[in-house]
């Protein structure tokens, strides 16, 4: 007696998919989430330079209307924090728009 094959297709199942694994690709790889990171601590880095002491506030800190604090105008605060802070968006904006090669 010969043995009875049957084909592996049939007309019902055409159309249908087919069961192969298909890898989901997600947009952002581990290195935008790196540079993401990394921009995200520079914007905060830059928030934290800036902060400080208000231009009324004495030494001791007091509030003090007649007293007037230089150290608003640092280095630090007028020109190192927002250069941060704008390197900071730069590189998330790279990070965002960066292609996932995997």
């Amino acid at each position: 007696m010969a043995k009875k094959t049957t084909n592996k297709f049939s007309a019902d199942q055409f159309g249908k998919p087919t069961k192969t694994e298909e890898k989901k690709a997600f947009y952002f790889g581990n290195k935008n989430f790196k540079l993401m990171l990394i921009g995200l601590g520079l914007i905060l880095l830059g928030f934290v330079l800036m902060m400080g002491s208000d231009a009324n506030t004495t030494p001791d800190g007091k509030f003090d209307p007649n007293y007037w604090n230089e150290a608003i105008f640092s280095f630090r605060r007028i020109r190192l924090a927002p250069i941060l802070v704008i390197a900071g968006f730069i590189i998330q904006v790279v990070a965002i728009l960066k292609r996932n090669k995997d």
